[in-house]
């Protein structure tokens, strides 16, 4: 089986930056975004509880 799929790779490293791709770049970002969530939440069940 020949196989001629070219793989992306989700950030280049190049003259000192860092390069991502859009999807790379909004995964990341919600997963931030998840753990600001949880967070808050959980500080808010810690004051108020």
């Amino acid at each position: 089986m020949n196989q001629n799929k070219e793989t992306k790779k989700s950030f280049v490293h190049k003259d000192g930056v860092t390069y991502f791709t859009k999807q790379t770049e909004q995964r990341v970002l919600f997963l931030l975004t998840l753990a600001m969530l949880i967070w808050g939440v959980v500080d808010y069940a810690i004051t108020h509880f």
